[in-house]
């Protein structure tokens, strides 16, 4: 039975002053506020500061190792279209202008991967460099570089390189960009020249917050404190394989050929290419955690690796948390055009600029030593295009959410740790970490055969480690247990390879090749080709694991059966080719049937709310007869509706209110159609009634680690039951950022409450009683609890009068610069920030503006670009970024694109060299 719980208010004792918030951690920049204050200093700012680093964008600039002109050329948006006459040229000119727009975010960006944050800004930043150096990803980007990478490749990267450091040659501070000049004022920090190895490392901050399940691995094990086996299966259902549709419907593993074989119209078309992955062994077992580990270690070190996860700043992702996307693509039996149309709309973390960057990369004549012709979103920091389309086919991604992640206990000594038996010597190295204003601190990174011991990044972890109970199984405590991390990041790897190959892919077998490079992160890859042809392929080292193992918790990493067995092998992933239906759709839901395929990919899959959603809106308008068009694709991106809605809205008409006040904000909900539109009021009584239900059955029986920080309640003691008394329940206060609470929200907990529906007198729908508002012990009197509660949370945030209450007062997208704009003082948060904007969508939507339920209505991720490609006429395809082109603030292409993305509007995307020119407002000639 769920523990007995009630709500307290006030902060958690000792906790308030100890340790700042997420935000607060972030990037601090002391003394600037004292120096800034004046209005002399304000106006240098505002009239030369701030222009100084705007970028040239007519005329010409010579830029030595060109070995001949650039043409850069930039609509009225600011997104530039290069064009030159060889590889090195396109990408040194791409480093350039990237450079030109976005360094001091590449550069940030740099330091976070490589550890270096310190450096820019000071102590404050000295545990995450720590626990980054001790990740590795800049070691392991080195290893990539001298060892796995293509010739060709690191020319590239040589070029990119080449062309940041022309930009970067003999230039100030401040003109470079307006941060580099707040932080002259406190630090002699100056920028160092760029490197292949810098734009290859931000590949592993992006695997980093795509890996997978790792945070759903923390979170069973800390429920295990309050919670016992039954009730944390509820809280992880099944996958509804029945109702909502994997990625691949039609393929079967044929156990003779041992070989994953696509049904559909052209199954034969899609024979695996490139070399195998690895060796295989089938994962088939049930969830193991650590054989005699004790829950009481577990939990311990779990926690205190949560904390300092929490700390961590993002690359892409929130930490982890709530990544989704959304992609699809329609074949021309379906479309206007008769040829395919591709949409794609990655979910990523609101920053500012956007995490991506518009481009197009034109060779002027096509030929062996000038290989590209595409355009689309890269990241800035790094050559190529990532996502987008070349003159053949077009392509879009979405996370595969594939467990590439396992967290070990280990049991340790102070000379090594223990693997079957045996005491084993760590493997060490020693780090050094450079503090601006500061003294520099070494650290020791510890490695174990499974990977780096994150548990040394922790004091707490050390202490707890020693005092854990455990049980009498396991091995002996001596100097206490760690954790170690097993990622498929933290292998040299071929990714980087992957993009160009992506870039120049002409069909579908080019592409394919191309995606078998894509190592990390494992990928959704969705395909469309002039020619017709429609295709998705799971890329990707995937692990298997020994029986016993699936990964879903933390395995005993003292024995070496609990080790990963192999990865699975290229020809044995799932893929499709030209199915029969006519589309295919990828939205994080899960990739092929558990009954048709034998390797178990991940134990945490999304749970499809978006995907099914998706499939129905193509499905409902093949069925009506229509034909599908861009602007259908564009409309299908903006849907709002609530899936969640459609369920309990019904339910929630039939309750009995008495409070006219709570019967008045009911009757919003009458004749609803489910929308969250940005101006509907019952969208915001809804969300509000979702997010109490949440709160009241779930989130207030959920242990202190993963509740939402100085959110007190009183709460049986570990390991009793019996009604809620205050007089003998001890009071505990949460202790997770907001935004990575749970319970979250999303459609996992769609897909809790869905099942828990019929179960009327479920425990899950009991809670006690609060000063006047009603307890509950059933399914509808928790819903009439949470009516009232939601009614008068509203009345305090948007006023008593329901006539102005409005989805979009709620649901509010905040940009912050990611450094000086996200704790600086206020005058720097006032010229780096935007906002806020009112938008419509919400979690589990396919307009994904997600909020997190347990911290509040405020927009944490979202689309963070959306676009359709037409292949049957490229210039007809459509885009749109979450910001701008430019990383400057005050220059005209900040945040220009921003308003007409909250509208769901898209740009038009010229990609021949007719429509470049037509579109193009300024042009910059590179010379040699």
């Amino acid at each position: 039975m769920p523990p007995n719980t009630t709500a307290s208010t006030g902060q958690q004792p000792g906790k308030s002053g100890r340790k700042k918030g997420r935000r607060a951690r972030l990037f601090v920049l002391v003394l600037v506020l004292a120096v800034l204050a004046g209005v002399t200093g304000g106006a240098y700012w505002s009239i030369s500061t701030v222009r100084a680093s705007f970028p040239q964008t007519k005329g010409s600039i010579t830029l030595d190792g060109l070995s001949g002109p650039v043409d850069v050329k930039r609509d009225g948006y600011g997104i530039p279209q290069i064009y030159a006459s060889s590889d090195e040229d396109l990408f040194m000119a791409q480093g350039y202008v990237q450079a030109q727009d976005r360094f001091y975010e590449m550069d940030v960006r740099r330091h976070m991967t490589s550890g270096r944050l310190s450096e820019m800004f000071g102590k404050s930043q000295v545990d995450n460099d720590e626990f980054l150096r001790t990740l590795g990803w800049d070691r392991i980007a080195e290893q990539e570089y001298d060892k796995t990478l293509s010739a060709s490749t690191k020319k590239y990267l040589q070029a990119y390189a080449k062309g940041v450091n022309a930009y970067l040659a003999g230039k100030g501070s401040k003109d470079i960009s307006l941060e580099y000049a707040a932080l002259g004022f406190t630090n002699d920090y100056k920028p160092q020249k760029w490197t292949p190895v810098d734009s290859i490392a931000w590949l592993k901050a992006m695997a980093w917050d795509l890996r997978g399940n790792m945070q759903d691995e923390i979170d069973r094990a800390l429920m295990t404190s309050r919670l016992g086996p039954k009730e944390i299966a509820d809280l992880y259902p099944q996958y509804p394989y029945s109702r909502n549709k994997a990625i691949v419907q039609t393929g079967r593993y044929d156990e003779l050929t041992k070989a994953f074989q696509p049904g559909g119209s052209a199954s034969t078309a899609g024979s695996s290419t490139g070399s195998a992955n690895g060796s295989t062994g089938a994962s088939t077992g049930t969830a193991s955690g650590p054989s005699g580990s004790g829950t009481a270690s577990l939990q311990s070190q779990l926690s205190g690796l949560q904390k300092v996860l929490d700390g961590l700043p993002t690359a892409v992702g929130v930490n982890g948390n709530g990544i989704g996307s959304n992609s699809w693509v329609v074949a021309g039996k379906h479309t206007i055009t008769g040829k395919p149309l591709l949409a794609n709309d990655p979910h990523l973390s609101a920053s500012l600029p956007s995490v991506w960057y518009q481009m197009g990369l034109h060779c002027r004549s096509v030929s062996s030593t000038c290989q590209f012709d595409v355009s689309g979103y890269t990241f800035a920091g790094m050559p190529g295009v990532i996502i987008g389309h070349n003159q053949n086919i077009s392509w879009g991604m979405t996370n595969s959410g594939v467990d590439v992640t396992d967290l070990y206990l280990e049991k340790l000594s102070g000379d090594g740790y223990l693997l079957d038996g045996k005491t084993v010597p760590f493997k060490t190295r020693e780090e050094t970490i450079a503090v601006a204003g500061g003294t520099s601190k070494k650290i020791v990174v510890r490695e174990t055969n499974n990977g780096p011991l994150l548990s040394d990044r922790s004091s707490e972890l050390v202490k707890v480690g020693k005092k854990a109970t455990v049980d009498t199984a396991a091995p002996d405590r001596g100097d206490g247990y760690g954790i170690s991390l097993r990622w498929t990041a933290l292998d040299p790897g071929t990714s980087m390879d992957a993009v160009f190959a992506m870039d120049k892919a002409a069909n579908w077998n080019d592409f394919r090749a191309a995606a078998a490079l894509f190592d990390v992160p494992s990928q959704n890859l969705v395909y469309a080709d002039t020619k017709d042809h429609i295709g998705y392929t799971l890329p990707g080292k995937i692990p298997t694991r020994a029986k016993g193992y699936d990964g879903s918790v933390p395995a005993p990493g003292w024995d070496s059966r609990s080790r990963w067995t192999g990865y699975i092998d290229e020809d044995e992933l799932p893929y499709e080719y030209d199915p029969a239906r006519g589309y295919i759709v990828t939205a994080n839901q899960a990739v092929v049937d558990k009954d048709k395929y034998p390797y178990t990919l991940t134990t945490d899959w999304g749970y499809g709310a978006r995907s099914q959603r998706i499939t129905d809106l193509i499905q409902s308008k093949i069925d009506g007869g229509g034909k599908i068009s861009t602007e259908d694709m564009r409309q299908m991106q903006l849907d709002n509706s609530s899936e969640i809605a459609k369920l309990l809205v019904p339910k929630l008409l039939k309750i009995d209110i008495e409070d006219e006040d709570v019967r008045e904000a009911q009757e919003l909900l009458e004749g609803w159609d489910y929308t969250q539109d940005a101006d509907s009021a019952a969208a915001a009584y809804f969300n509000s009634v979702w997010r109490n239900i949440l709160k009241l059955a779930f989130g207030n029986k959920l242990p202190k680690e993963l509740r939402v920080k100085g959110q007190c309640l009183y709460v049986d003691p570990v390991n009793t039951t019996g009604p809620a008394d205050e007089a003998e329940n001890v009071r505990e206060c949460g202790e997770r950022e907001a935004e990575q609470a749970q319970p979250d929200g999303g459609d996992r907990w769609f897909e809790v409450v869905r099942v828990l529906m019929d179960d009327d007198d479920s425990d899950w729908w009991s809670t006690p009683k609060s000063g006047t508002r009603p307890g509950a012990t059933d399914r509808d009197q928790l819903f009439k609890r949470a009516m009232i509660d939601a009614r008068w949370e509203l009345t305090a945030k948007l006023g008593k009068d329901i006539d102005t209450w409005s989805w979009g007062r709620l649901h509010r997208l905040f940009l912050k610069n990611q450094t000086l704009g996200t704790a600086g003082p206020g005058f720097l948060q006032y010229v780096l920030n935007r906002g806020p904007w009112k938008l419509s969508g919400g979690e589990g939507t396919v307009n994904a503006t997600g909020w997190n339920a347990a911290g509040g209505y405020g927009v944490v991720w979202v689309p963070s670009m959306r676009m359709v490609v037409n292949l049957g006429d490229l210039d007809k395809s459509k885009w749109i970024n979450l910001t701008g082109a430019s990383g400057h603030a005050y220059n005209a292409h900040y945040t220009d694109q921003t308003d007409k993305w909250a509208d769901g509007e898209l740009l038009d995307w010229s990609f021949s060299d007719d429509a470049v020119t037509k579109s193009t407002s300024d042009t910059l000639v590179l010379k040699p």
